[in-house]
């Protein structure tokens, strides 16, 4: 395994890195200063599209759509491998608020994409897919509920039935990312087709219903640890009080939802790990920041010895996780997703439980400005805590882990 990145790899790099530091930083403080003067607060800052328009000149769009998906020329990425692309998304990570809105690679966005570029019909592809590629239109996964332990899928409760030429969508989701934004214009709903089915794993379809459908409620935002976050288009509760779409609107085949949605969780955990990685990396370089240019009780906090244990230990951890993701990103070239499905559980455990304990430390080192609102960290802490929850939390993936090594001895 060669972990050396190529000359394409270097090249995006440097021209993403000069970006951020020409784009993307200065742009925090514009959006929120345009934010606070938007006729709502799920409403873009105009900062937000400019940043879009220049990385899209720049040719530093849709970098997330790897190979088997679209190459050069076809509209769809960069044509890029996961191994190529996880240094890039690590630099998003660094201002996950509006970098990797501004190149297109944003979640749940990316992986709806991969969704319909694998199993959307051709009528879908060119109704959202295309739109969604291009930026035009923002859309949603509805897949968790408030009612049932959603981490096992086979436990939904919303019914999609099937009535004539139509589909029949109730039940009520929450945390749907993407939601509350305006330009949000299509769900992909899981739900159950075939609920007394022998097979629990093919009860489950996924659907699409556009957002103006008839039924369609979006009822409120959930907050994250008091977050809105609003870069993200919030995360909604949704209900579906019998919304009614065209039977096409199917995605693949009734009882393949769940294997759909196996598909498309496993690059979306890869890709938050990648940017997980680029948020350990900022908070690594605030912790310094702050070390040296802060004295307490006598001498510089670069000179506490506890200070240097916090950044040494931070430092090896992120060069860990980094090999770890790569890895996976690696494998998931070579030998499929499927085969690379220990790992990719390996990295969803270990980063985000890895980068929460990096960024409590930073909040430490920075004090009463650590968990105000001056310093990014603490809302860098949330998003890092909420995904050892999002795309499974970490004991269904160490329960399946624990499976696989312990199935060598029995």
């Amino acid at each position: 395994m060669d972990f050396a990145y190529d000359a394409r790899t270097e090249e995006l790099r440097e021209r993403l890195l000069a970006f951020m530091d020409a784009y993307v930083y200065p742009a925090e403080a514009v959006a929120e200063e345009q934010r606070a003067g938007l006729a709502s607060p799920w409403d873009t800052p105009p900062v937000v599209a400019e940043l879009k328009a220049e990385a899209r000149r720049q040719g530093l769009w849709n970098l997330f759509f790897v190979d088997g998906h679209g190459a050069p020329g076809e509209g769809r990425g960069a044509g890029l491998t996961n191994l190529q692309y996880a240094p890039l998304a690590e630099i998003t990570g660094r201002s996950p608020q509006l970098a990797p809105t501004a190149l297109n690679c944003a979640a749940p966005d990316t992986g709806n994409m991969e969704l319909l570029a694998q199993f959307g019909s051709e009528e879908q592809q060119k109704r959202w897919l295309e739109p969604l590629l291009a930026g035009e239109i923002r859309s949603a996964f509805a897949m968790t509920e408030p009612e049932v332990a959603s981490s096992d899928a086979t436990n939904i409760e919303t019914r999609i039935e099937r009535d004539g030429d139509a589909y029949v969508v109730t039940g009520r989701k929450w945390y749907i990312s993407g939601a509350m934004n305006p330009d949000c214009r299509v769900f992909i709903v899981m739900g159950k087709t075939d609920p007394d089915g022998p097979d629990v794993r093919r009860q489950q379809s996924m659907l699409l219903v556009p957002r103006d459908t008839p039924g369609v409620e979006v009822r409120r935002a959930m907050k994250v640890y008091g977050y809105e976050d609003h870069y993200h288009g919030g995360h909604a509760e949704v209900l579906f009080h019998g919304a009614r779409v065209p039977a096409d609107h199917l995605v693949g085949e009734e009882g393949g939802g769940f294997a759909i949605a196996q598909a498309r969780l496993g690059p979306g955990r890869i890709h938050h790990c990648m940017r997980l990685i680029g948020m350990a990396e900022r908070a690594i370089e605030l912790m310094c920041r702050r070390a040296v240019a802060r004295t307490a009780f006598g001498k510089p906090l670069a000179a506490q010895g506890v200070v240097q244990n916090w950044i040494a230990d931070a430092r090896v951890t992120v060069e860990q996780l980094r090999l770890l993701v790569l890895k996976t990103a690696w494998l998931m070239d070579t030998v499929g997703n499927r085969g690379a499905h220990t790992e990719i559980q390996a990295i969803k455990i270990a980063t985000p439980r890895a980068v929460v304990g990096i960024l409590d430390q930073a909040v430490q080192l920075y004090g009463a400005g650590g968990v105000s609102q001056d310093q990014p960290l603490a809302e860098l802490w949330a998003a890092a805590r909420t995904l050892r929850l999002a795309d499974g939390p970490d004991e269904v993936h160490q329960r399946s882990l624990a499976r696989r090594e312990l199935k060598r001895y029995l």
